[in-house]
């Protein structure tokens, strides 16, 4: 069975993506465009169980973050390794493209 989304907040958010490679949804429950990522957000988590973590954080309940991290617009996806992001993508992107892209990092 594959992985699970990891729900993050302000107070888990950097114990969270500090090892490892985290793939981070920021998103909103009122944004269209987050919903219809959302079931690649979830394949994503199965496919790339053990060599990627997949993460979502609402905006909405966590502004500290949200602000920190300069989210303007959403859906955003971060990609960190090791706690420090290393790829923004800014609104709806296919899977496939977001696949490629963990894989570069979580390998490079």
């Amino acid at each position: 069975m594959g992985q699970s989304i990891k729900y993050l907040n302000d107070e888990n958010f950097r114990s969270e993506i500090a090892k490892g490679v985290t793939l981070v949804d920021f998103y909103a429950d009122w944004c269209g465009p987050c919903r219809m990522i959302a079931p690649i957000i979830e394949e994503l988590a199965t496919e790339l169980n053990g060599s990627v973590s997949v993460a979502k954080l609402d905006i909405e309940n966590n502004q500290k973050v949200t602000s920190e991290y300069g989210i303007t617009s959403i859906p955003t996806i971060i990609i960190y390794k090791d706690g420090e992001e290393k790829k923004r993508i800014v609104g709806l992107k296919d899977k496939e493209t977001l696949k490629s892209l963990a894989h570069s990092i979580s390998n490079g």
